[in-house]
């Protein structure tokens, strides 16, 4: 099933494609007034103009659609503070580090009521987890969408020692090693998956 959290999600990709529609359509509704005014339809200048538009209208739409979105939202708690640029130019990094490129990937940070809930939902699982991962990857183009629950992420960083905010990274970026195709569920998968995350964090610390 469709994960309903991201129903709404990728706003601005939204935007920016109506946004063009609406700038590119009231390029060409001025262009034929002028034309209906002169009445020079014909003038091969003008056709060529019009065609101009309508591969600008195109060619804007498929950069739009096609260019990769990393987008964070909430439910039901606070945003946490974490440098968004910096983020998206590691995950990009990440990604093309195992060959691959980034799609359209969204995550949407939560509390234990509504993981649990979802988990329970979609997967069957009765458990708390501090990240669920919807895959809708093609073969060389990860995208996808994430769950995470903070309250999960601030007590494994508890129980692990660790800071709450390198817990997140290390759980963000987990999500986007799932999406790559490293497993963590069956034999020594743990430790590879373990290990990738450490060597992407260093990359984060690198950049």
């Amino acid at each position: 099933r469709d994960c309903p959290y991201f129903r709404f999600s990728r706003p601005l990709k939204r935007c920016l494609w109506d946004l063009s529609i609406c700038l590119i359509g009231v390029c060409m509704a001025i262009l034929l007034c002028r034309l209906w005014f002169q009445k020079n339809f014909s003038s091969l200048k003008n056709v060529k103009i019009l065609c101009q538009c309508l591969f600008i209208r195109i060619f804007a739409g498929y950069i739009i659609c096609n260019c990769f979105m990393i987008t964070f939202q909430i439910d039901g708690v606070d945003m946490p503070i974490i440098d968004e640029r910096k983020v998206c130019l590691w995950l990009g990094e990440v990604a093309a580090a195992h060959s691959r490129e980034i799609g359209n990937v969204s995550y949407c940070f939560c509390g234990d009521d509504e993981i649990i809930r979802a988990n329970r939902e979609f997967l069957g699982h009765d458990y708390y987890t501090d990240i669920i991962t919807f895959d809708y990857s093609s073969p060389r183009r990860i995208s996808g969408d994430m769950l995470i629950s903070l309250d999960t992420v601030r007590t494994n960083a508890e129980a692990a020692g660790e800071s709450y905010g390198r817990e997140l990274l290390r759980v963000i970026v987990h999500g986007v090693l799932h999406l790559c195709g490293i497993d963590d569920k069956g034999p020594g998968e743990r430790e590879v998956m373990e290990r990738h995350e450490d060597e992407a964090l260093d990359m984060y610390d690198a950049l």
